[in-house]
């Protein structure tokens, strides 16, 4: 009886061995930091400030006014706060699900897998290393972090693997809008002793930099948004302690009039480099001044705030001032809060980015091109 115990159990073994054998021949082969390379796709690399930033800010010593990570930031969607100043998913979240991709993770605490693509925003960042120094992760750092996962990916991966994953790839970036906020912090006098044109070539000189450090790296198609038209954010209507309106305004004409020059130079110069520009400017005007056209009922004020037009910025009551107001339905609005637009919104300015058609005027790709591998 005891012999026959054993045989089966030998038996038994045996069998085990051969399914855990051929087990390992069917399993597809991956390691730490490659899952996403077991099928063909383009990943999706976002840099920026607070109009792409999942939640980074969320793991760095900085101040409430850079950080929205409590209530009722995040609840539309996500049903909790994720650190994203908005109420529910911003741009990159919408790219990724057209992509076909995961929810792109912000680069903070820690990534296993960046194969998919890695979101390094930074809510207050600039262009400028001293845009909000020692609050937020400058556009300059987020490189430093992009070319620390570069490195790891070649660890794992290989040479050749890398520079294929990041080639394939887009790169999403939203950056400027804060530079051009925060000299006007006190007063209006900066450019009395500054060439408003000369500034706004060092911001986009510094852009530039970064572009080519990436491409560099293998990085070929991108993605920029114009800025938005900072002059008609709740924080800057009458009333508000939003100062310098006219200086902001022409600031940021001036930028998104030279961003599409400067881009059309660099695609002479660099081979293979491709582009898709948002037309944050023009999109969110025309939500902002004819919001029922677009399925809002409110394009001015924001849905959490305080003081006219939602203008304050107390969202959540976490920014020195603890009153704020709520509206009852956010998808009625253009913006959220004082200065970002609202998850609805953002969808609606996705979905253009991602199908826009070009024109003799704007022969820049749709996102949807560049995502074609």
């Amino acid at each position: 009886m005891m012999q026959n115990i054993q045989t089966e159990m030998a038996a038994l073994k045996f069998h085990i061995l051969i399914l855990a054998f051929w087990a390992t021949l069917l399993i597809p082969c991956s390691s730490h930091g490659d899952s996403g390379l077991t099928k063909r796709h383009a990943a999706l690399y976002v840099f920026g400030d607070s109009l792409f930033d999942p939640g980074n800010n969320n793991y760095i010593s900085t101040t409430n006014d850079y950080k929205a990570d409590w209530s009722p930031y995040g609840e539309t969607f996500f049903k909790y706060p994720t650190g994203r100043f908005c109420d529910g998913r911003l741009i990159p979240d919408f790219i990724a699900e057209y992509a076909k991709l995961p929810t792109v993770p912000a680069f903070y605490p820690r990534i296993v897998d960046y194969t998919y693509g890695v979101n390094f925003a930074s809510g207050g960042a600039g262009a400028l290393n001293e845009t909000h120094k020692g609050f937020v992760i400058p556009l300059n750092y987020q490189l430093h972090n992009f070319k620390n996962m570069e490195k790891h990916l070649r660890h794992n991966l290989g040479d050749a693997k890398t520079y294929t994953l990041l080639s394939n790839a887009v790169y999403l970036i939203s950056i400027g809008g804060n530079d051009y906020f925060a000299p006007f912090a006190t007063n209006c006098s900066f450019f009395e002793t500054h060439s408003q044109e000369e500034y706004v070539g060092i911001v986009i000189g510094n852009l530039t930099n970064v572009i080519k450090e990436i491409y560099n790296k293998g990085g070929r198609k991108f993605g920029f948004t114009k800025l938005p038209p900072l002059g008609l954010v709740p924080s800057q209507r009458p009333g508000n302690k939003g100062t310098c309106v006219k200086e902001v305004t022409s600031l940021a004409n001036i930028h998104n009039a030279a961003l599409p020059k400067h881009l059309e130079k660099l695609k002479s110069k660099l081979q293979g480099f491709k582009y898709s520009i948002a037309k944050l400017d023009t999109y969110l005007t025309e939500r902002i001044n004819k919001p029922s056209k677009y399925g809002f009922k409110e394009g001015k004020s924001a849905c959490c705030g305080s003081g006219p037009y939602g203008g304050i910025y107390s969202c959540g009551g976490k920014r020195g001032v603890t009153k704020y107001q709520l509206c009852a339905n956010v998808s009625e609005y253009v913006f959220f809060d004082s200065f970002h637009p609202t998850e609805r919104v953002y969808q609606q300015l996705s979905e253009l980015w991602w199908n826009q058609v070009p024109n003799a005027k704007e022969p820049y790709s749709n996102l949807k091109e560049l995502f074609e591998v």
